[in-house]
């Protein structure tokens, strides 16, 4: 029986034919004759013994494939994006191909004859989708994207310096990181190049594919799409990264982000991704300032018209102020205080499970479309979609925050019409909180972030290139380790579990005035979400940053997949999350306020019983636990996901004994620490 871990290899050098070797120990697939495409089937064991002459190899027994003419009908030179609708059909043919093999020895077959004969990215989405929903396979430690497909996190220009690096220097220890600049897509003269560390970040953006990678919006099986709460972790999680980018805004002394809501108005700001696409040899084409949007007409390909999105815009709106959806049935649908959000989660990002396509379309996808193709409409000039056309690059461009800030604007009419939390409703009785404060560096209620260096081995993703390490170099923010402490007083005579909910949210709009409670709310920052046990009395809890029910540890986005250190087994990549590097704001050189909040809830009423143990538990906030339950009833973003009560102006008028806050200051140390020598 085959090692299921040999299909890993399948993703190493992506462009290259699969009888290369793989894994960097010279293993290579002993492929049947008839699994070899045309152009190399006379070649194929004079090229192994060529370049591996020591090999270990991994046998592959020939079956019966099914047809892929489908998937294999997208060139293997285009670019493929899961935002295309007949991209996804074609990724979701060859995913219940992968999906319905019966064993992983003929996964491993067709997965190996499917390699060199579909789109080079498609297959990797397609066959990472399917080895996190097999039974079999869904344990496997699966490369991340970034060192697989380079080309979308790096300056293009650097793949010269890590070629010639690889090629000159014989033997990776002796070879240098390459370092990636920081001010390779814009200058100072570009408002918006402040925020490059969080737009251009590696791990946000492999956070933002992970996520859509386990919360695929279309698939042939339908389990793969229909988990729990699905809509409504689409809505949290980028409204969560709307109210983060907003933070680092007021960070650099600009105003909140504004929403894109007029599609007839011009898109102000520009982006110049300066990086090539490795599979469509092509560089991603820049927008320029003042871009209007038109209908795109690509035949063959896509077709966006605006007078369509502006339609779906106003459905949707209708539904939400008239309490509910229509299904195809021509029935309604309630959007109530439970379920309403997740619906409407499906509606807006057009997912299998939404009531009714027809009536609402495809809003969200169309919507990255529209812009993504923005430069080219039409296809006169033969142009590659844009990064918004990505889920790996999209996040980089300025114009992502600002139609996520529409979108998000959709989710808020809804939740405007479901009545406050009453002090009832927020309530713990018997539970008071005392005070809650945070330790870090031997300070009190002070956070520092400063700029750190880390290695990231992208020798993987080098195609036709001399084996061995090279490393790409990334600067990023970092912070240091904190501590929160919550002081608590149990009144009642018997011992209560309680669900502790830490947010942090700026002090202080762009005018530097104290922010009233319905602004604050909707910039309140999920920073750590856990179960305490408080006996009768007083009480310290403890809780180190580090443990994070927000974030994935910081050695997953910088590791190395090959490791076999006996530290190993707690980098394995279980599940998506927020990077750890960017769990708190930038803050500012001379200090930033910022309110930290902290509630503990009753968690008898929060409590979600699984039917199983959960493998993955850590980032469950905005990624839900695999195969199981979302790990709390309330409604995400729960205390703040609806308007305050009435005489809650502000956060403090907000509190209940439940619920305490303090101000705390983060201050940026424009200092950067080095990569250990």
């Amino acid at each position: 029986m085959a090692d299921k871990k040999n299909l890993l290899l399948l993703f190493d050098h992506p462009t290259e034919p699969v009888f290369m070797d793989k894994g960097g120990n010279g293993t290579v697939f002993q492929i049947p004759d008839s699994y070899v495409t045309n152009r190399y089937n006379k070649i194929c064991k004079k090229v192994q013994q060529r370049v591996c002459s020591k090999r270990e190899q991994v046998p592959v027994k020939e079956i019966q494939v099914p047809d892929l003419s489908y998937p294999m009908s997208l060139g293997r030179a285009e670019q493929f994006s899961v935002f295309l609708k007949s991209h996804t059909e074609m990724a979701g043919h060859l995913i219940e191909v992968f999906v319905n093999m019966p064993t992983v020895d003929d996964l491993q077959s067709v997965a190996v004859y499917a390699r060199d004969r579909v789109n080079p990215v498609m297959f990797n989405y397609a066959l990472s989708v399917a080895l996190l929903h097999r039974p079999d396979t869904k344990d496997l430690n699966l490369p991340a994207f970034s060192q697989v497909f380079p080309d979308r996190f790096i300056d293009s220009q650097m793949f010269r310096h890590m070629r010639e690096e690889s090629f000159v220097i014989d033997g990776s220890d002796s070879r240098n990181a390459i370092v990636i600049p920081v001010n390779y897509t814009a200058s100072d003269l570009d408002v918006e190049h402040r925020l490059w560390y969080f737009r251009e970040d590696m791990g946000i953006n492999l956070h933002h594919w992970h996520w859509h990678l386990v919360y695929p919006y279309e698939a042939p099986i339908r389990s793969i799409v229909d988990k729990d709460r699905r809509g409504e972790l689409f809505y949290y999680m980028h409204q969560q990264i709307i109210a983060r980018y907003n933070a680092e805004r007021l960070s650099n002394y600009m105003a909140q982000v504004q929403p894109f809501n007029n599609f007839d108005e011009p898109i102000a700001e520009g982006y110049f991704p300066k990086m090539d696409s490795t599979v469509a040899s092509r560089a991603y084409p820049p927008r320029f300032d003042n871009t209007r949007l038109r209908d795109v007409e690509r035949v063959g390909q896509i077709r966006v018209s605006i007078d369509e999105m502006k339609r779906w815009r106003e459905r949707i709106y209708e539904a939400i102020h008239q309490g509910y959806v229509l299904d195809e049935d021509n029935k309604k649908v309630a959007l109530d205080e439970v379920k309403g959000i997740d619906i409407l989660g499906n509606i807006i990002e057009a997912t299998d499970l939404s009531v009714n396509r027809t009536l609402y379309g495809n809003f969200h996808n169309n919507g990255h479309n529209l812009i993504a193709y923005a430069h080219d409409p039409t296809n006169k000039h033969l142009e590659k979609s844009g990064v918004m056309g990505d889920t790996t690059t999209a996040m980089r461009d300025p114009v992502f925050y600002k139609w996520h800030s529409f979108v998000d604007n959709l989710f808020q009419e809804h939740k405007r019409r479901l009545p406050p939390y009453s002090a009832e409703d927020l309530g713990f009785p018997g539970i008071c909180v005392q005070g809650i404060n945070v330790e870090s560096r031997d300070q009190t209620n002070m956070l520092t972030t400063f700029w750190q260096q880390s290695d990231l081995d992208m020798s993987r993703g080098l195609d036709f290139s001399p084996r061995g390490k090279v490393s790409a170099r990334f600067t990023h923010l970092q912070h240091s380790a904190f501590t929160y402490n919550v002081e608590v007083e149990n009144s009642s005579e018997a011992t209560r579990e309680g669900f502790v909910r830490i947010f942090l949210a700026p002090m202080l709009d762009e005018r530097n005035g104290i922010m009233e409670l319905e602004e604050q709310r909707r910039l309140m920052v999920e920073l750590d979400k856990f179960v305490i046990t408080m006996p009768a009395g007083q009480s310290t809890h403890s809780r180190k940053s580090v443990d994070s029910n927000v974030t994935i540890p910081f050695e997953r986005t910088f590791r190395n997949p090959d490791d076999n250190s006996p530290n190993k087994a707690i980098y394995d990549f279980c599940g998506c999350g927020w990077p750890h590097h960017m769990l708190v704001p930038k803050g500012r050189p001379e200090g930033m306020r910022f309110k930290l909040f902290v509630m503990i809830s009753n968690y008898d009423d929060d409590r979600v019983v699984q039917a199983s143990e959960c493998a993955c538990t850590d980032a469950a906030s905005y990624c839900g636990l695999r195969d199981s339950l979302y790990p709390d009833r309330k409604s995400m973003g729960y205390p703040f996901d609806r308007q305050p009560r009435q005489g809650a102006q502000f956060l403090e008028n907000f509190l209940t004994p439940n619920m305490s806050t303090v101000e705390i200051t983060i201050t940026h140390e424009n200092r950067t620490e080095k990569v250990p020598e």
